[in-house]
C-alpha cells in the first residue's frame, strides 16, 4: 500500500487502490454475516484540532478524521469557485457526484471502521452557491443530499440549460486554482510527511506484525493472504451484497479487520508519533508557518464562499 509523493497537489493515501488491489490467490469470502445491531450513523462534528498539525500531519487514525474533513473542505472550495463562474455566465455545470469523506487506510482508525465498517461515513455536507438575490448580492445555503445522492437543494445555472465546453473548461480551471491556492497553504508540507512514513512499512516490527493479520482474519471466517487481498474481498463484498444485507456485510468486515490490524497499529501508532516529533523538529519554519496560517485561511474561506469544515465522527 504505496504511499502517494505528490507534495504540490492534495495528498493522500488512495483509498481506492487498496479496494482494487489482487493478492496472489484468490481469496475465499467469508461466512455469511449475522445480521449486526444498527448503530447510530456517522456523525459530524466541527471541532477543531488543538493543533493544526494534527489535521495536516496525521499520526493516528483518529487524527485523519480531521484530514479527511480538510481534504472535502477544499474540494468544496473548488466546486464553489467553478459553481459561481458558471452562474456569472448563467450557466451550469455538468453533474457531479457527491463528495464523500476518503479513509486513510495506510493509518486505519480502526474504532471507526469497527463501529462504521470499511467504508460507511458521515454524510458531506454540499454547500451550493444560491442565485442572486433581488439586491443583486449571492447567498449561499446548505444542500443535503436525497436518497439518491442527488442535492435536495439547488440554486445554480438559469434552470439547467448546459454550458459550453469552453465555458465549462474555464469554470472548472477556476475551481481548481481557488482549491490549490488553499491546499497551497500545507500541501507541500504534507506530501514530505506522507512521504516520512514509507520506510515504515519496511520496519521488521511492523513487518511482523503484519504477518499475523492473515491468521488472524481466518479466524473470522475470511481467507485472505494479506492485507491487500481483504480490500479486493471487502471491495467484491461490498459490489455483490444484496442491498439488504450491505450493513451487516460492511460491519462483518470492519470488525474483523478492526480486530486484526490493532496488534498492528500497537507497533506502528507509536512509531508514526516518534516520526512525527522528529518531523516537528526538522521543520520547524514550516510548521510555525501552519500553525500561523492554516486555521485563520480556512475560517475566511468559510465566510466568504458559504462553506462548512466538518469532520466525520463516530
Amino acid at each position: 500500500m504505496p504511499l502517494p509523493c505528490r507534495a504540490a497537489a492534495r495528498v493522500t493515501l488512495v483509498a481506492a487502490a487498496l479496494f482494487t488491489a489482487a493478492c496472489s490467490a484468490d481469496p475465499a469470502p467469508p461466512s455469511d454475516p449475522s445480521p449486526v445491531t444498527r448503530v447510530p450513523p456517522a456523525r459530524l462534528s466541527s471541532a477543531l484540532p488543538d493543533d493544526p498539525v494534527r489535521m495536516v500531519l496525521p499520526a493516528t487514525g483518529a487524527e485523519t478524521r480531521w484530514t479527511q474533513g480538510l481534504d472535502v473542505f477544499v474540494r468544496q472550495r473548488a466546486r464553489t469557485a467553478a459553481t459561481s463562474c458558471a452562474r456569472d455566465h448563467g450557466t451550469t455545470l455538468p453533474t457531479q457526484a457527491p463528495l464523500a469523506f476518503i479513509r486513510y487506510y495506510e493509518i486505519p482508525d480502526l474504532d471507526f471502521v469497527a463501529r462504521h465498517g470499511t467504508s460507511e461515513s458521515a454524510t458531506v455536507p454540499a454547500s451550493v452557491p444560491a442565485p442572486a438575490t433581488a439586491s443583486g448580492l449571492a447567498t449561499t445555503r446548505t444542500a443535503t443530499h436525497g436518497g439518491d445522492g442527488s442535492p435536495r437543494a439547488s440554486g445554480t445555472g438559469d434552470g439547467g440549460r448546459s454550458g459550453s465546453p469552453a465555458v465549462v473548461r474555464r469554470c472548472l480551471a477556476e475551481g481548481k486554482a481557488a482549491a490549490t491556492a488553499l491546499r497551497g497553504t500545507y500541501a507541500a508540507l504534507q506530501g514530505q510527511w506522507f512521504q516520512s512514513l514509507v520506510p515504515l512499512g519496511h520496519d521488521p516490527a511492523v513487518v511482523k506484525a503484519l504477518r499475523t493479520v492473515p491468521n488472524c482474519l481466518a479466524g473470522h471466517g475470511i481467507r485472505v493472504h494479506d492485507e491487500n487481498g481483504f480490500f479486493a474481498l471487502a471491495d467484491s463484498q461490498q459490489q455483490t451484497a444484496a442491498p439488504d444485507r450491505l450493513p451487516a456485510v460492511e460491519r462483518a468486515l470492519g470488525s474483523a479487520y478492526a480486530d486484526c490490524m490493532r496488534p498492528v497499529e500497537a507497533v506502528r501508532e507509536p512509531a508514526r508519533l516518534r516520526l512525527r516529533a522528529r518531523f516537528l523538529t526538522d521543520h520547524v519554519d514550516e510548521i510555525r508557518t501552519l500553525r500561523t496560517t492554516l486555521v485563520p485561511a480556512l475560517h475566511r474561506a468559510a465566510e466568504e464562499h458559504g462553506l462548512r469544515l466538518v469532520f466525520p465522527a463516530p
